[in-house]
């Protein structure tokens, strides 16, 4: 083997060795919390400096039993897919076809409604929570799932999304999509979305994701048992005067097992 081959090989083995334990390094904190949540309370800070403290010395279940006596968890996460069900398919579809509109068709205004959308992008959900608060309480949507979805069944940040996949798709397509007599939503559900799956898929997952960590609005808009969705559930798990580590680690590893999978 010259030396050539032997730089490669060894580049290679560098490579992929210090991947491993970049990779490592990044997911020890959930290999911790997945740990942790077989610990009992007492062994849960034990051993922080040495590799044991990512093996359960004395493994229980009773963190897990405990969660699913203190919250619903099966309702719970029956709200939250829902919840998130409705805003996806709204924001997949309206912002899908406003980011269509946006970079295919004329009309009057598109570039103020563009440079809107950006300017919306930059502001904090925190600037707003407060109107959009009393705007849906005179609505009578407190406490309801309407309330927890209509406001954020299109992002800006979507729209603009599907707007840079759009812009690139060759203006002849539209064109010889009119000329067989497809009007402007026909062209958009036969030509536009079958060849635009990547940037539909990116804004699912995305979109799943910031949905299913959602906390402040849900927590806001809905004090009802019965709509409680994810986030503000596992917050309960927070005692008034003690916090117990293995009982939350718990819910947070439930919590996190969806975004993993879909992530995958």
């Amino acid at each position: 083997m010259n030396n050539k081959k032997i730089n490669k090989v060894l580049g290679n083995i560098i490579f992929y060795l210090g991947n491993a334990i970049v990779g490592l390094i990044f997911v020890s904190p959930l290999l911790w919390m997945l740990a942790s949540s077989f610990k009992p309370e007492l062994e849960i800070f034990s051993n922080l400096n040495s590799l044991s403290t990512f093996i359960p010395k004395n493994f229980t279940l009773a963190n897990y039993v405990e969660v699913f006596e203190r919250i619903k968890v099966f309702t719970i996460l029956k709200n939250t897919l829902v919840y998130i069900g409705i805003v996806l398919i709204g924001d997949l579809l309206l912002g899908s076809m406003f980011g269509y509109a946006l970079a295919k068709m004329k009309y009057r205004f598109r570039g103020i409604s563009l440079t809107i959308v950006i300017a919306l992008m930059s502001m904090p959900v925190e600037a707003i929570i407060l109107p959009l608060y009393i705007e849906m309480a005179q609505l009578n949507w407190v406490n309801t799932m309407l309330g927890l979805t209509i406001p954020f069944m299109m992002n800006c940040f979507s729209i603009y999304m599907f707007y840079s996949y759009f812009i690139g798709i060759p203006d002849e397509l539209i064109e010889a999509a009119k000329v067989d007599g497809c009007g402007p939503i026909k062209t958009y559900f036969k030509i536009i979305m079958p060849i635009s799956k990547t940037v539909f898929a990116t804004v699912l997952i995305l979109d799943f994701v910031s949905r299913w960590n959602d906390f402040m609005w849900p927590l806001i808009v809905n004090t009802s048992p019965k709509n409680m969705i994810l986030g503000p559930a596992l917050s309960t798990l927070q005692g008034q005067f003690t916090t117990q580590y293995p009982m939350q680690m718990a819910g947070a590893v439930m919590a996190v097992i969806p975004v993993i999978l879909v992530f995958f």
